[in-house]
Parts: structure tokens; C-alpha cells; sequence
């Protein structure tokens, strides 16, 4: 149980400082955070939280992330359903702290974002469902691809956080403009359900996209990273 607890708090963290960045802090009148602000935000979430509780649970605060480590022969199938509903309830505890904290402030309307992933009429940049489709599919590929070789028992020992954490920074700097970048269905889920309308209507994206990027970043690995061939 304590994989899963850990797996829950380090999912409200990603969660909390990463859309909580996004709510809050990035339109803060005059001195917002901006984009980068809440891309280096989520990246520290995870290099804050891989180094607390890596050595507990693995640290992956992601569906897509657990079922990837599977597909690439480094996570056990019987953990994955624990792993996912603990991560699912993390998101969605962090979104219940992020809404009450938010609602406080005059002229809140939970229905402007409330930092939840969408493509169309509700992509930041009003990106089409296709290019929502590829860029979370390739960002999240990579990401895998980062962090199973991050973790390669050949790779530098202890930087593993660090190279994950900078990677989903990139990724948010490259793709908040499409979708507002998931690449993780918990960090989606933890949010929309508190929006619902659209962002749940769309939320089925958020779920099979970043889920087939870790799966296609799994193999990508396993072909490039396959130490007989190298």
C-alpha cells in the first residue's frame, strides 16, 4: 500500500503545482508566470517528487506513464489497475483543493478552463482534433523514451529525475499551445470532471492518446536501446 499512496500524493503534487500554476499564477495581473512559468512548473513537480518518493513507488504520477513501463518490460501488469486508480484519485483530490482554493477569488468561473486539456473551440491556440491527436501522441512517446532511458541501468546513476523533469518542461513549452498538454490521462481527469461539459466530452482524447504515445515510446525504446544490437 505504501506504492500506492506514494503513487497518490505524488499525483496531487503533479496535479496541485502544475494546473495550480496554471489557474493562479499565470494571468496574475502583471506578474504572471506565463507559459514558461507553468511548464517549468510541471516540471518540478515531477523532479521534486522522483527524488521523494522514486525510490518507494517509481515515481510515474501517470496512466500512460505506468502502462508504458509495462509495455517496455519494466513494470509488473498485476500493479498496474492499483497504480492508475491510485493516480486517478490523486489528480482528482489535488483538483478538489485547486477549485476551493481558486472559487475564493471574486469572479471565478470554473468554466473558463480551469487549466483542462481540449483541441478545437477549447485548444488555446484553436488547434484541430488531429493536431491535438499527433501532438499528444508524439509528446508523449518521447517522454517515454526519455524516461526509459533515464533510467537505464547504462545511464549516468542519479540524474534520472533531472532529465525526466527538464523533458516534460519541454514538452509543455512546445505543446500548451495545442491541447494544453495532458500527455498524463490522470492530470486531465483530475481537473475535468470539476469543469465537466466540454472538458469531459473531450476527455476520452486525453486518455487513448497519451496511453498509445507510451506505448509507441515503449517500443521505440526497446528497438533503439536493445543492448544486444548496440
Amino acid at each position: 500500500m505504501n506504492k500506492y499512496g506514494a503513487e497518490f500524493f505524488g499525483t496531487f503534487w503533479l496535479v496541485l503545482g502544475g494546473c495550480g500554476s496554471a489557474v493562479l499564477a499565470a494571468a496574475f495581473p502583471e506578474v504572471g508566470i506565463g507559459l514558461l512559468g507553468v511548464s517549468l512548473a510541471f516540471g518540478l513537480t515531477v523532479l521534486t517528487m522522483a527524488f521523494a518518493i522514486g525510490h518507494i513507488s517509481g515515481c510515474h504520477l501517470n496512466p500512460a506513464v505506468s502502462i508504458g513501463l509495462w509495455a517496455g518490460g519494466r513494470f509488473p501488469a498485476n500493479q498496474l489497475l492499483p497504480y492508475i486508480i491510485a493516480q486517478v484519485l490523486g489528480g482528482l483530490a489535488a483538483g478538489g483543493v485547486l477549485y476551493l482554493i481558486a472559487s475564493g477569488q471574486a469572479g471565478f468561473d470554473v468554466s473558463n478552463g480551469f487549466a483542462a486539456n481540449g483541441y478545437g473551440a477549447h485548444s488555446p491556440g484553436q488547434y484541430s482534433l488531429t493536431s491535438a491527436l499527433i501532438s499528444e501522441v508524439v509528446m508523449t512517446m518521447m517522454f517515454l523514451v526519455v524516461i526509459l532511458g533515464a533510467t537505464d541501468q547504462r545511464a549516468p546513476q542519479g540524474f534520472a529525475p533531472i532529465a525526466i523533469g527538464l523533458c516534460l518542461t519541454l514538452i509543455h513549452l512546445i505543446s500548451i499551445p495545442v491541447t494544453n498538454t495532458s500527455v498524463n490521462p490522470a492530470r486531465s481527469t483530475g481537473v475535468a470532471l470539476y469543469v465537466g461539459d466540454w472538458a469531459t466530452a473531450q476527455l476520452w482524447l486525453f486518455w487513448i492518446a497519451p496511453i498509445a504515445g507510451a506505448i509507441l515510446g515503449a517500443f521505440v525504446y526497446r528497438f533503439i536501446g536493445n543492448e544486444k544490437e548496440s
